[in-house]
């Protein structure tokens, strides 16, 4: 299955940082077109279920592989996750000749996942964005159909070029389906988008569409296996359902993301630093915590920043670390000891917004930042955890 997702942005900025190197688990296996490819351990799941199906189904078309059977089948599974590839590379290509960046593509359990960084900017862009995945996987099937008719197909070449067409036509109709996170699903939203004129509608159709597929998904691909192979047996069937259960859960929740995130791009103009910042109270490195804090109170301000000797901004004061401080220690504790040393990422121009702002966050995790006037001089604190509960605040209202 391919995920063609475009900018994956969540409500807690830095949980999926623009500038992480590697997202946890993965193997970087190359840089095709300078985008990291990963491998995630989830692959190596569905490639030894499909060395094991492949391998049981080929004792019936060459019996006297004997045990080299499963190295043939595990030579499939990696040539069949290398079409994969191609296919999510189709994407990127595209993707980076309308200059939307691509953060990596990651192979997994059911598929690929090409993380774009923007939205495409027209209907048009969109639909062709989604529909060159499937289109490559459809020109994989047919090459690899001519390949057949240059081999027997008794022979271990012929089953893999047979089993590489079938999957890769499979893989194809499978993401022409009509529903996110299908690619189907990004051509209907453009399609939707281009006749309303707006994106969101087009999100909201196709999510819905998406979410069907799922129960038809959980509820039908059992019931067509056992309809294909009625003397299959107990652990087969269920093997079916788990598989049938585990891909309805990943289309009903990549729909239902798709339009999390969608609400998510409309509220992001909306974000503004004067709005978000906190008032803060300078304090110098060896002030008690207990009297910034008093400070802080009756000056009604949410943050405490310390301050060198010029009076210059040099250090936050982090809310978590003051928290584990107890009431009694804090007139002895100076607050210099729970403060973070401000990096250049830690400070906040004030004319960010949107997803610049959310931009900024990635690149430099932190639980608070300096917010600075256009000439340097501190307008206030950006708090995570204020930016977070306005964002949930806008999407749990609409």
């Amino acid at each position: 299955m391919s995920d063609t997702r475009g900018q994956r942005t969540s409500e807690k900025p830095p949980a999926g940082r623009a500038g992480d190197p590697q997202p946890r688990g993965g193997i970087l296996m190359g840089r095709p077109f300078g985008v990291p490819v990963y491998v995630t351990p989830s692959w190596f799941v569905i490639a030894a279920l499909i060395t094991w199906i492949f391998g049981g189904r080929l004792t019936e078309v060459l019996p006297g592989l004997g045990g080299t059977r499963y190295l043939v089948s595990f030579s499939f599974a990696v040539a069949f996750y290398a079409s994969v590839l191609v296919h999510e590379l189709a994407h990127t290509v595209i993707a980076l000749r309308y200059r939307l960046g691509v953060r990596s593509i990651q192979l997994q359990f059911f598929g690929g996942v090409s993380e774009i960084e923007k939205e495409a900017e027209t209907p048009a862009r969109e639909f062709w964005l989604a529909f060159v995945g499937p289109l490559l996987s459809l020109v994989l099937g047919g090459v690899f159909y001519l390949a057949t008719n240059a081999v027997e197909l008794d022979t271990v070449p012929g089953v893999l070029l047979a089993g590489l067409m079938v999957s890769n036509l499979v893989v194809a109709a499978f993401n022409l389906l009509p529903g996110l996170p299908l690619d189907g699903g990004r051509m209907l939203r453009a399609v939707v988008w281009g006749v309303t004129g707006r994106p969101m509608a087009g999100t909201v159709a196709a999510a819905w569409v998406g979410r069907g597929l799922a129960l038809a998904v959980l509820v039908g691909l059992p019931l067509v296996s056992a309809a294909q192979t009625p003397e299959q047996s107990t652990g087969d069937s269920l093997v079916d359902g788990v598989l049938a259960a585990i891909l309805a859960i990943i289309i009903w929740n990549g729909a239902t993301g798709a339009v999390r995130n969608a609400r998510l791009r409309e509220v992001l103009p909306g974000l503004d630093l004067r709005e978000l910042a906190r008032r803060s109270v300078d304090v110098t490195a060896d002030t008690p915590l207990g009297e910034a804090l008093r400070r802080a109170h009756e000056a009604r301000a949410g943050a405490i920043v310390v301050v060198d000797g010029r009076g210059d901004p040099a250090a936050l004061v982090t809310e978590a670390a003051v928290t584990k401080v107890p009431e009694r220690r804090r007139p002895w504790v100076a607050v210099g000891a729970v403060a973070r040393d401000l990096e250049p990422g830690l400070h906040l121009d004030l004319a960010l917004t949107g997803e610049d702002l959310l931009a900024a966050l990635r690149r430099t995790p932190a639980a608070e930042y300096l917010v600075v006037r256009p000439d340097g001089s501190p307008y206030g604190v950006l708090a995570l955890a204020d930016l977070e509960r306005r964002l949930a605040r806008a999407l749990g209202g609409r």
